[in-house]
C-alpha cells in the first residue's frame, strides 16, 4: 500500500500527520489498554501488542507510557512491540487516587471531551464543574451532555439553571441515551477523523449512549440503584470505538474521583477573580471587610453561594496539588528550584 493511501486509512482514525515514521515503522492507535498488553488499530484492523521495555521501568512517569488514544510506532515481530510515542496534540488527565502524586492520563489526541451526567439522582454542576476544570488545559472542548432527560418534568429549569452557572458558550445538551436523536445531535463533534471521549460517573448512562451511537448493543450496561442513581461499573477499560458517522469514541470507566492535578487554571472561574480583583483591599479575605466586591455579589445574587463554595474547594485543592507536584519535580532535581507547571498561574485573586 503507498503512503498517500496509508495516511488516508489512518485519517479514519484520527491521524493529522502529513507524513508516516522515516524508519519505515508501522504507525497505529491504542484503542485498549490490558494488564495483558494493548489494542491497536492501523487503520484496517486492531491487532495486540506488547510495550518496549523501556516503558515498563520502575519509577518512569506513567505519562510517559502508551495512552488510550496515542499514535505510537510500532516494531514488527511476534508479537509487536510499541516503540515509541508520537506526540500528543491534546491529553485529558487527573490526578491518581492516593497520597503519591501522580498524573492519570484518561485520553490522548481527542478533539471534544463528552461530560455525561443524568439528570437523575446523579445530577450535580459542583461535580460539572470539576469535569470543565479539568479540561481547561487538555486542549479540547468541553460539552456538557444531560442524560434521562425522559425522568425529569423540570429539565428545562435544571438546564436554564445549569447555562447561568457556566461560562457563556459552553456546548449543552439534554438528551434521551436510548433515543437514536440523540446520536444525531451529537453529531457535529463525531465527524469523520474527529476523536471524543466521554468521562461521567457511574450509571450516567454512558455504555447506553455509546450503544446508541454505534447503533448496536455492544457494550454492557446495568441498571442503577434507586436510592442515589449510581450504578456498577458496567465498563471496566477505556476504549476507543469506531462509530458509524466517521468519528471515534473513546468510552470510559465511570470516575468515582476527580482529583485536579495543579496545572489547571480555573478559567471556569473567571468572573469571581475579576470580581476579587475589585475588592478594596489587596489582602481582602472576602469575608466581613469593607468594601468586599464578592460578599457584594453574594448579598446582592449576583454570585450563587454554592458556586464560590465550590470555587473556593477546586482552588485550594489545585494549590495543594501544585505545591505537591513542585516538592515532587524538586527532590527528582535534587532540591534545584522548579518552575510551576507549564500553564499554571496560581490563584489569581489576592485574598
Amino acid at each position: 500500500m503507498s503512503e498517500p493511501q496509508t495516511i488516508e486509512r489512518l485519517r479514519h482514525i484520527g491521524w493529522r500527520g502529513e507524513a508516516l515514521p522515516a524508519d519505515g515503522r508501522r504507525l497505529a492507535r491504542v484503542v485498549a489498554q490490558h494488564r495483558a498488553g494493548y489494542e491497536l488499530h492501523d487503520g484496517e484492523k486492531v491487532f495486540g501488542a506488547q510495550p518496549d521495555g523501556r516503558f515498563l521501568k520502575r519509577g518512569l512517569d506513567p505519562a510517559e507510557r502508551p495512552a488510550v488514544g496515542d499514535f505510537v510506532e510500532v516494531q514488527e515481530g511476534t508479537p509487536p512491540h510499541i516503540v515509541a510515542v508520537l506526540p500528543r496534540r491534546s491529553e485529558l488527565s487527573r490526578a491518581a487516587a492516593g497520597e503519591r502524586y501522580e498524573r492519570q492520563l484518561i485520553a490522548t489526541n481527542i478533539d471534544y471531551v463528552l461530560v455525561l451526567t443524568g439528570l437523575d439522582g446523579d445530577f450535580n454542576p459542583a461535580r460539572i464543574e470539576r469535569y470543565l476544570s479539568l479540561t481547561e488545559d487538555s486542549g479540547a472542548q468541553p460539552v456538557v451532555l444531560l442524560s434521562k432527560l425522559d425522568t425529569r418534568d423540570d429539565a428545562a429549569e435544571l438546564l436554564a439553571d445549569l447555562r447561568e452557572r457556566l461560562p457563556e458558550g459552553t456546548p449543552i445538551h439534554a438528551i434521551n441515551g436510548k433515543d437514536p436523536a440523540s446520536a444525531a445531535l451529537l453529531a457535529p463533534y463525531l465527524k469523520p477523523g474527529d476523536s471524543a471521549v466521554l468521562v461521567g460517573s457511574s450509571g450516567a448512562g454512558k455504555s447506553t449512549l455509546t450503544n446508541t451511537l454505534l447503533g448496536a448493543d455492544r457494550m454492557a450496561t446495568a441498571t442503577v440503584r434507586s436510592s442515589d442513581s449510581r450504578g456498577r461499573h458496567t465498563t471496566t477499560y477505556r476504549a476507543l470505538l469506531q462509530l458509524p458517522s466517521g468519528g471515534c469514541l473513546i468510552d470510559t470507566p465511570g470516575m468515582r474521583e476527580l482529583k485536579l492535578t495543579g496545572e489547571e487554571q480555573l478559567d471556569l472561574f473567571a468572573d469571581i477573580e475579576e470580581l476579587a480583583e475589585q475588592c478594596r483591599f489587596a489582602d481582602c479575605g472576602h469575608g466581613s471587610e469593607p468594601g468586599c466586591a464578592v460578599q457584594e455579589a453574594l448579598d446582592s445574587g449576583e454570585l450563587s453561594h454554592d458556586r464560590w463554595r465550590n470555587y473556593l474547594k477546586l482552588r485550594d485543592e489545585r494549590e495543594e496539588q501544585a505545591a505537591t507536584l513542585e516538592a515532587r519535580l524538586r527532590r527528582q532535581r535534587g532540591g534545584r528550584p522548579v518552575e510551576r507547571p507549564h500553564g499554571h498561574k496560581g490563584s489569581r485573586d489576592r485574598d
